[in-house]
């Protein structure tokens, strides 16, 4: 019997264990963060050298051509399907699709590699393989190609 007191009355209390804490306290971290943010705020500005350099001017010369209005290529259908009649504005001129090529070389040789630029602006009516063709004809003269997309009109 007193084998059964002793086993009873101690047993209760051993078996039992302290549940583990699963909070972590963040009050340390925020310390050694803000304390850390304080040290970078006051080192940033020391760690910037001032070193007094005196640098070139540069002057660049000016081009005859800048002045010169882009080079607009304005491309309207004017009737049928695709692969039909298209008529090209170079500017405000109207030009025939059989001297294109031969027109934009000769701009080409004119204008310096600042001016090597031309926009292209095709009707909602042109077939893409219409333009297509003019996009070759102007890589071939040595332009690069800006096709501008203007925004309906409220009609």
């Amino acid at each position: 019997m007193a084998m059964n007191m002793a086993g009873s009355s101690g047993g209760g209390r051993r078996g039992r264990r302290k549940a583990v804490m699963a909070e972590i306290n963040v009050t340390p971290m925020v310390d050694v963060m803000l304390v850390l943010l304080i040290i970078f705020m006051v080192a940033a500005p020391l760690l910037t050298t001032t070193i007094d350099i005196d640098l070139p001017v540069a002057r660049g010369g000016t081009s005859l051509s800048s002045n010169a209005p882009p080079l607009t290529l304005s491309v309207k259908r004017t009737s049928g399907g695709c692969n039909s009649n298209v008529e090209l504005y170079l500017g405000d001129s109207l030009i025939p699709v059989a001297d294109l090529a031969a027109k934009i070389k000769a701009i080409r040789e004119t204008r310096s590699d600042a001016d090597s630029v031309v926009f292209l602006r095709g009707d909602r009516d042109v077939c893409y393989t219409d333009m297509m063709k003019l996009l070759g004809y102007i890589r071939n003269a040595g332009f690069k190609a800006n096709i501008v997309i203007v925004p309906e009109q409220g009609t």
